[in-house]
């Protein structure tokens, strides 16, 4: 049986460029305690951007977060990036592979958006068949990623959380919890954060994402959007503390990708997040997370 494993449940940081320095000066072994990359921003086959990558996998477990396969798209996943995304794997050890519940290829047109799918039974089989493409193409499980979303479609026929919790166990893959997204989303649509998260199977789930949003305000109320340049809301640490004591601690990310602060404000937020993972004491956050689900 292949697991998903290979991050302990402490907390990590998204890699950016500008913090190689302060992370080389802070080594390993302490926060953080792995570091998350797109490795669209590395497909190459050297130069100075993959070998700073390289380099932090020598002390860091890496997880990394493909934007661009495109799984919902109608011709399944784009085989350009897939064929990349290996390649890439092949050069630098990770721990973790995720990608996005969305489409952004329309044709030979990629599009800068990750765009939202309908909920129905014709689209979790079409999903569910591009997750098994891209799993058997790469011989290892990956996570998925719930959405942030600003509409929903008429014609949904099950929840989020029901197509998630579907996909994860007719596929094998893993869950990649957003609950920033999931208070975007319940924001945005009417409903019950609570509840959307409650009913995410956490058998599935092997990594969280913590973010913070924008809010637009309208004359019909707020509109949050999902832009990960700024500190983790109040509201998304309360269902984080809440998902943690329900499941227990999983591997949990803070994503902060524009307005990008100064490496001791990150490492504080990290420090949040791990302080809640701990609690449940060292045996909990000692050993890698694993998910029970074979790979398809």
């Amino acid at each position: 049986m292949t697991r998903i494993s290979g991050l302990a449940p402490r907390a990590g940081i998204g890699f950016k460029p500008e913090h190689f320095a302060p992370l080389q000066r802070h080594g390993q072994g302490s926060l953080p305690f792995f570091l998350e990359i797109h490795p669209q921003n590395y497909f190459h086959d050297g130069g100075p951007a993959l070998a700073m990558v390289q380099a932090l996998a020598r002390d860091w477990p890496i997880s990394a977060h493909s934007v661009g396969l495109s799984i919902g798209s109608a011709h399944g996943p784009d085989e350009d990036e897939l064929a990349q995304l290996a390649a890439f794997l092949e050069r630098v050890p990770t721990a973790m592979v995720s990608e996005h519940l969305s489409w952004s290829h329309l044709g030979a047109e990629k599009l800068p958006d990750l765009l939202p799918l309908p909920l129905t039974e014709a689209v979790l089989e079409h999903v569910a068949a591009g997750v098994a493409r891209v799993q058997d193409y790469l011989a290892r499980p990956i996570l998925i990623e719930n959405p942030s979303r600003m509409l929903a479609f008429s014609r949904d026929t099950m929840t989020e959380a029901v197509f998630l919790n579907r996909l994860a166990r007719s596929t094998g893959c893993g869950l990649l919890l957003d609950i920033n997204n999931i208070v975007v989303s319940a924001t945005n649509l009417g409903l019950d954060p609570v509840a959307m998260l409650d009913a995410v199977e956490p058998a599935h789930v092997a990594e969280i994402h913590l973010a913070g949003h924008a809010v637009e305000h309208h004359d019909d109320g707020p509109l949050l959007i999902d832009d990960h340049g700024s500190a983790v809301s109040a509201q998304t640490w309360t269902l984080f503390n809440h998902f943690i004591t329900l499941a227990g601690p999983r591997p949990t990310l803070i994503e902060w990708d524009n307005n990008v602060p100064p490496f001791h404000i990150l490492l504080a937020e990290a420090a949040k997040a791990d302080a809640v993972l701990t609690s449940f004491g060292p045996d909990a956050a000692a050993q890698p997370t694993e998910t029970a689900h074979a790979l398809a």
